[in-house]
């Protein structure tokens, strides 16, 4: 059979937007049985997305030995620009710069990629990536829609990629402690978990006018698969997730990572029904379109989960801006990213009793980011599962959709894990899958 190089492969495929969409099963099935690098040999990495989680996860995927950021890509040649120096600068090593992802895989000294850009570019750089022999970090939400999260794992299953979803919190020890306890059965049945975000950093999106595109700045690139419409700042990198068209708003940003932990500790798949509520009320007259207030409510098989998050407050539940709560019968364990503690519920018969011991305040050592991304360095060696792998990633992403979509129809749905579709309900169902803009097309697998 006829071989192709990874140039041979994107010289086909990239004559044009829609040919990169478009890409060829054999072609990539053919750079895909490439051979994968051995176990002691540097990793080679491009970075796709420089400007913000792109960039600390740079820095801390070079905290572990053995890993090298070969080449960096961003659509604005500023950003581009600022951290091609600023990375040789710390590590003395010149980088390739290019503007588009598609010819990053085109790079043989490339083994792994990783794609920090804009959830509405998480699935097709991943997607393109397995296909094309890499392997990928690629942050959270997964996708940005449920059917992207679904062909997502049928890519990395199918190309044997092995893939990380940047949901750092399952590397951060005090996250795997207190998972670790609420497993023991210590608290009792689990019957309603909380999870919320108060983001008091936040306020209002001022409206301002279209504009011209900014010099450097590839912005029909930047929007791709999304509908086409004049530049507008507010849209733009770090604020594109209150607008539909690219993210989810904070339940897809914040949200993710709490309702992860609450999947983790309570062993849980897809709800069997989801109902949300909320607005715009903190900043009813600005220009977000994602609501600021939103409350959600899952049943599950035995449990509930409730999420909430608001902008512009910070004194959430139990005094924390950001967190979980497991709730049991004989006590309650409540976790942030700073730390973890168990207080302990009082018999009915006698109050001055506790049915359990509490557990003081235990303290966060890390973040869990350079662990993280040190999981997938080592798993590009060994081959083996990652710690937050495609499943993990998807499962979470759908859970966090599952409470737009409820919000976004204003109604109860009702979801079937089985087939991951909604239970008799055409417009829900049509949520589930995204709508490109031609040329770009999601893959077939």
């Amino acid at each position: 059979m006829k071989t192709f190089s990874r140039r041979d492969f994107i010289s086909t495929t990239t004559k044009g937007a829609a040919a990169a969409s478009l890409m060829s099963a054999s072609l990539l099935e053919a750079v895909a049985c490439t051979n994968r690098m051995g176990p002691n040999e540097k990793v080679r990495a491009a970075l796709i997305g420089c400007k913000g989680v792109g960039w600390e996860n740079l820095k801390a995927a070079l905290k572990t030995p053995g890993i090298d950021f070969v080449s960096l890509c961003d659509v604005d040649q500023n950003v581009l620009s600022r951290r091609s120096a600023e990375l040789e600068k710390a590590t003395g090593k010149k980088t390739i710069n290019v503007g588009d992802y598609r010819k990053v895989l085109d790079m043989k000294d490339v083994d792994a990629i990783f794609v920090c850009t804009p959830d509405h570019w998480h699935a097709l750089p991943m997607i393109h990536g397995c296909q094309a022999g890499k392997d990928v970090y690629v942050e959270k939400p997964m996708g940005r829609t449920i059917e992207e999260c679904l062909l997502m794992i049928n890519a990395q299953k199918k190309y044997n990629s092995i893939v990380q979803v940047g949901q750092q919190q399952r590397s951060a020890i005090h996250w795997k402690n207190a998972i670790d306890y609420v497993q023991s059965g210590k608290l009792g049945h689990i019957r309603l978990v909380k999870a919320w975000s108060y983001v008091d950093w936040k306020g209002a999106v001022p409206i301002v006018p279209d504009e011209p595109v900014p010099a450097g700045v590839d912005y029909d690139m930047w929007l791709g698969p999304a509908p086409k419409r004049p530049f507008n700042r507010n849209h733009f990198h770090q604020s594109f997730r209150w607008y539909w068209d690219y993210a989810g708003g904070l339940m897809t940003d914040w949200g993710v990572h709490m309702l992860d932990m609450v999947l983790w500790g309570t062993k849980a798949g897809g709800p069997n029904s989801v109902i949300s509520a909320g607005g715009k009320y903190a900043f009813p007259n600005d220009a977000m379109e994602t609501p600021d207030l939103m409350s959600s409510a899952y049943e599950f098989d035995d449990f509930m989960m409730t999420w909430e998050h608001t902008i512009g407050i910070g004194l959430g539940p139990y005094g924390r801006k950001h967190g979980v709560a497991f709730i049991g019968n004989t006590g309650t364990l409540v976790i942030d990213r700073n730390g973890w503690e168990v207080l302990a519920e009082r018999e009915a018969a006698d109050r001055t009793k506790l049915k359990m011991e509490p557990l003081a305040s235990q303290k966060a050592e890390s973040d869990g980011r350079v662990e993280h991304t040190a999981n997938f360095v080592e798993c590009i060696r060994n081959r083996k599962k990652p710690i937050c792998d495609v499943e993990i990633g998807a499962n979470v992403a759908i859970n966090a959709h599952l409470g737009n979509i409820a919000y976004r129809l204003g109604r109860k749905v009702y979801w079937d894990r089985k087939t991951n579709t909604f239970i008799n309900d055409p417009q829900a169902n049509e949520l589930i899958k995204p709508q490109y803009r031609l040329p770009w097309e999601l893959p077939k697998l």
